[in-house]
């Protein structure tokens, strides 16, 4: 269908546009508001800065798509394919994209706050500065995206997966990480204040300079995790996994590391003011160069 020919039926009325034709047309700008454009075949199209609020996208073709700063709010994308899509700037506050095909696409700077994005596929993304907050991204496919900056506080992340994501500085605040396999995982500089990190493996991943005020890393997996200049100000790290983490100028003030494995654990310069130590394997650490000296009755169930 030629655009100008849509563009006037949608004028007078029409709003029913399934299985539309429209590859490569040039729709920037336009205002379709609450219009029904399932199964449509849209590769390649201009819809930047286009008004497409309430509209019915639903599998439909977007492939190659330009929708950067599109407002797209609440709007169905359920099972499209956005692969490789322009959706910088866009705005899609509750839009619906269940299922949605969403890898090598760029949403820079797009606000999907409280959006359902189940089971989408977003692997290798370019997610800078994302606004995710209280989205649903249960069953997410992150592999590989960068979400460097992101803001995913009280966002739904259960059984996501985050192969070599790159998290630095994001917002992950009030969220739930437990038995997530973060291993080597970049953190550097995030906020993880209040989340749940239960029993989740971090192997190797880098925490430098994070805050983790009263998170929860209870049986958590940190073996040669980097805690550089980290903040764990009345974090829960019972009975974790700290075997050989770096934890050099640490800030672990009122920490519960009741219980936690610290063998060859570096603390050189860490702040464990008030820190409870009991029960917890301390072997070749270095807790002489911290400002905390750990009372006898706090170690009275360690192993130094």
């Amino acid at each position: 269908m030629e655009v100008n020919q849509f563009l006037r039926f949608y004028e007078q009325g029409y709003r029913d546009f399934t299985g539309v034709d429209l590859s490569g047309a040039d729709l920037s700008r336009v205002t379709l508001i609450s219009v029904n454009l399932t199964y449509a075949n849209l590769v390649g199209a201009n819809l930047s800065h286009a008004f497409l609020t309430k509209s019915n996208l639903s599998e439909a073709n977007l492939n190659w798509a330009n929708l950067s700063y599109a407002k797209m709010s609440e709007t169905q994308l359920e099972k499209a394919d956005l692969t490789k899509a322009n959706l910088k700037g866009a705005f899609m506050v509750k839009s619906q994209l269940i299922d949605a095909k969403l890898s090598g696409s760029d949403l820079s700077h797009t606000n999907l706050r409280a959006a359902n994005l189940c089971r989408a596929n977003l692997c290798g993304a370019k997610l800078r500065k994302i606004n995710l907050r209280q989205a649903n991204l249960n069953q997410v496919n992150f592999n590989w995206a960068n979400l460097h900056e992101g803001r995913l506080t009280g966002a739904q992340l259960k059984s996501i997966s985050l192969n070599d994501v790159n998290l630095s500085k994001t917002f992950l605040v009030d969220v739930d990480l437990s038995d997530t396999n973060l291993e080597g995982i970049n953190l550097s500089g995030a906020r993880l204040s209040d989340s749940n990190f239960r029993g989740s493996n971090l192997t190797r991943a880098n925490l430098e300079d994070t805050h983790m005020r009263r998170a929860n890393f209870k049986g958590a997996n940190l073996t040669k995790a980097k805690l550089t200049k980290a903040k764990l100000t009345k974090a829960v790290l019972r009975s974790a996994n700290l075997t050989n983490a770096n934890l050099e100028g640490a800030d672990l003030t009122n920490a519960n590391l009741e219980g936690a494995d610290l063998t060859n654990a570096n603390l050189e310069g860490a702040n464990l003011t008030n820190a409870n130590l009991e029960g917890a394997i301390l072997t070749n650490t270095n807790l002489e160069s911290t400002s905390f000296s750990p009372s006898r009755e706090q170690l009275s169930f360690g192993y130094i």
